[in-house]
Formats: structure tokens, C-alpha cells, sequence
């Protein structure tokens, strides 16, 4: 009997150790964070003055739906653009350094591809007006709205969650 114990006691202590393995072979996943959710949501309100540092995000706000879409979700992103980001979004070009304006063309096609797939992008007329750039430079698909702050309240009371990326 005692050897009997002995063997479950240790299959037990076995399978235990296993398990840490088993939970981690399927790799992270949201599943927790996204019970009962039926949308993806998501208001990104984005501040940056760099325009090396975009490109980065953008890919992530991309991978974003990618993984909402994989988990069964409709993504419902709009990107806001404020402060300094507003240049970043503009075809005038002269402020920056030619390396920057190579990394600004592969913003915007980035910006392209993600309109193309459903995201919807604002600029914020308070930024344009104190960083002076032109409404009418700002790059086509993204629209022009008085205020961000005042979109930020609306998408929230939509039930949009805010990312902000700065």
C-alpha cells in the first residue's frame, strides 16, 4: 500500500511539473482580457514629433487588428493625430531632414495600407493652426476635425478605449 502511495504521490508531482510546460506550449494569448468581447475598439491618440519613431507603432497598431481579427473580433480603430504629430501627417516636407522625409513616405504608406483596411484617421485643427500646417496639406483619408480632445470624449463615450502613443 505504502509503494502504492508512493507512485501516485509521485505521477502527482510528475504531472505537476508538467503543467507549467503545457499552459506555455500554446504561447500567450488575450483570451482572458478579450471574455465576452465581441469588438476591438480602439481610439489611438497619438503625440509624437519624431517622425523615426511612427513607423514602429504603426506596425503594432497593424499587428493590433491582425491579432483581433485572428481572435474572432471586428477591430474598429481611428487614429488621432495631435500636437507635433500633425507634421507628420502633412505633405509639406521642408522642416525635416532628408532621412526624415524618406521615413515620412513610408509613414504614409503605411497610413495607406491601414486606411485600406478599415481605420479611420483624424487630424486635430488646434495642432495644425499652433504648429502652422496647412489643413489642405494633410495627407488624403485623414480628415481634419476642430479638436481631438473633443474626439477623444465622443470615441470614449462610444466605448472606444484610448491608447495613447507618445
Amino acid at each position: 500500500m505504502s509503494k502504492l502511495i508512493a507512485l501516485i504521490s509521485a505521477l502527482t508531482l510528475f504531472s505537476l511539473t508538467l503543467l507549467p510546460v503545457a499552459v506555455l506550449a500554446g504561447g500567450p494569448d488575450n483570451s482572458q482580457a478579450l471574455l465576452g468581447v465581441k469588438s476591438g475598439k480602439a481610439l489611438f491618440d497619438i503625440n509624437l514629433s519624431v517622425p523615426e519613431a511612427l513607423p514602429l507603432y504603426l506596425a503594432v497598431i497593424k499587428e493590433t487588428r491582425d491579432d483581433l481579427l485572428a481572435a474572432g473580433l471586428k477591430p474598429e480603430f481611428r487614429l488621432a493625430f495631435r500636437g507635433a504629430a500633425v507634421t507628420l501627417i502633412s505633405n509639406e516636407r521642408s522642416r525635416f531632414t532628408v532621412p526624415q522625409q524618406q521615413a515620412l513616405s513610408g509613414i504614409e504608406a503605411q497610413l495607406a495600407e491601414l486606411q485600406k483596411s478599415g481605420v479611420q484617421m483624424e487630424a486635430c485643427a488646434v495642432a495644425t493652426r499652433l504648429f502652422k500646417v496647412d489643413n489642405a496639406s494633410i495627407l488624403p483619408g485623414v480628415r481634419v476635425v476642430g479638436n481631438t480632445f473633443v474626439s477623444a470624449i465622443g470615441y470614449q463615450h462610444q466605448g472606444f478605449a484610448l491608447i495613447t502613443i507618445q
